[in-house]
This record gives C-alpha cells, sequence and structure tokens, in this order.
C-alpha cells in the first residue's frame, strides 16, 4: 500500500502538467521514486546485489503480487515458496517485484539499474493495480504508464521476450473493476501480434459462473478481512500454469507442471 508520503509525491507529479497547448504530463509515465521508504531502499539495492550475482534468464517485474513469491507458509494459501520453486526453480529467475509499486515507481527502478547488466531470455511484467487504488489514474494513464515500461525494457533488454499480463481482476469498486478491463481490452488490441511482446490476460482463471472466485485470494482470510486483490498461493499456482506455454517457448525448456 502506497504511503502518505509516496502519495504526496504521485500527487505533485500530476499537479506538474504543462500549460494550454502543451503536452500533458502521465504521471503513471513518468518515474517516481519510493526511497523515502527505509524497506523500499533497501529491497532496492538488495535486487540491484541479487542481478549482478544471479545474472538470471527469467526475472519477474511488478508489484505486491510478484513480491507475495517470496512468502512461505503455513498456512498453506500463503506458502508461494514451494510454487515458485516448482515452476521457476531451475530457470534462474529473480524476483523484482514491490509491494505498492505503479507503473511510476516500476518506471524509477527500471532506470536505476534494476536490468543493467543483464540479458535475460524472459521478463514477465505484471503492474497496474496500485494505478487504481489511492492514485486513481485513467485506464488510459495506466495503459501510458505500461507502455513506458515496455519501451524501457526493448531499449536495455533488447534480446529479452516479454510476457505481459493484464492487471488481475479484484473486488475493490465498479469503478476499479470496468477500468481493470478496459486497461486488459486496450493492452490486447495494442500488442496483438507483436513480435517481442505476447500479452496474456488471467482474468478468466479467477471467475467463476461470472463472478470473482473470493477463493483464490488470500486478502479475505487475513484478520480483519480485505476485499480479494492478491491471490493466495493456489491462485498463483494456477496463473503460473496458464504462463507455462508462452514460458517454456520463449526460454526454449520444457513446460512446468
Amino acid at each position: 500500500m502506497a504511503t502518505r508520503r509516496w502519495i504526496v509525491s504521485a500527487l505533485a507529479a500530476m499537479a506538474a502538467c504543462p500549460g494550454a497547448g502543451e503536452a500533458r504530463t502521465i504521471p503513471a509515465a513518468t518515474p517516481i521514486a519510493r526511497t523515502d521508504l527505509p524497506w523500499w531502499r533497501q529491497r532496492h539495492q538488495e535486487k540491484l546485489r541479487d542481478i549482478a550475482q544471479a545474472k538470471p534468464e527469467l526475472i519477474f517485474l511488478g508489484d505486491s503480487i510478484t513480491q507475495d513469491w517470496e512468502l512461505s507458509g503455513p498456512p498453506d494459501w500463503q506458502d508461494f515458496a514451494p510454487v515458485w520453486q516448482r515452476f521457476y526453480g531451475d530457470r534462474h529467475a529473480v524476483n523484482l517485484g514491490f509491494k505498492g509499486d505503479t507503473t511510476a515507481s516500476l518506471i524509477w527502478r527500471i532506470r536505476n539499474g534494476e536490468v543493467a547488466g543483464i540479458a535475460p531470455k524472459a521478463a514477465v511484467v505484471l503492474i497496474g493495480a496500485n494505478n487504481l487504488g489511492r492514485v486513481h489514474w485513467s485506464a488510459e494513464d495506466t495503459v501510458a504508464g505500461i507502455d513506458t515500461i515496455i519501451e524501457e525494457l526493448r531499449k536495455r533488454l533488447p534480446t529479452t521476450r516479454i510476457l505481459l499480463l493484464g492487471v488481475l481482476p479484484s473486488e475493490r469498486s465498479a469503478w476499479i473493476t470496468e477500468t481493470t478491463a478496459q486497461i486488459n481490452r486496450m493492452l490486447a488490441a495494442r500488442y496483438k501480434g507483436d513480435a517481442t511482446v505476447s500479452f496474456l490476460d488471467l482474468t478468466a482463471l479467477f471467475m467463476r459462473n461470472g463472478v470473482l472466485n473470493r477463493a483464490l485470494f488470500l486478502d479475505p482470510r487475513l484478520t480483519p478481512p480485505d476485499p480479494p486483490l492478491h491471490p493466495s498461493a493456489q491462485g498463483q499456482a494456477l496463473m503460473a500454469k496458464a504462463m507455462e506455454p508462452v514460458l517454456a517457448t520463449i526460454l526454449g525448456d520444457r513446460p512446468h507442471s
């Protein structure tokens, strides 16, 4: 979740719009650091060391949903580590997920060393859920932010194939539900047939009879419970299986199951 100081930074970026007749500044596509947060600053430094040592073939870029791969249980719904090991343990993978990040902060991380000096075969990008939270950025602005991320990765990792995941469904508000669907429609159209980016919308995995399957999320199990947003370990296992046909092709290995 974004902190108060980070929100102030985001709002300041929103206010930095040029005058009439000039291009509008899009905060979602403008790098925003969160280095005022000690844990975030420390994690960034740790990840710089990780990528330097690992020389990964596979990287995951995202927010808390991606960072959750590092959690281990019990309980079993929070035991992500075995699933990560099963699918990615032999693939020289590095997790670059940071809880609370929007597209803006992921852009900052990419521009500040988190993909420097590496040449992974594949990069999985899952970002945008926090754009729809407190900062309340539109579908158009969020897509602009994701486009900027893709452009940055193409520039810095020219040989890397990108698996872009759609924003996952949640149960936060009617506006967020509709905006999530709008973002995914826009991304599907924009990256259809792209030679370097494969777009995958995983929404259907989390739906049952036309409504969100709350059993696949960890938030309702918390004390106190929160609205469904973060997949449980079982939910992310379904995601991993759905991603396998694309990832195995990019990595040139056998599909994991």
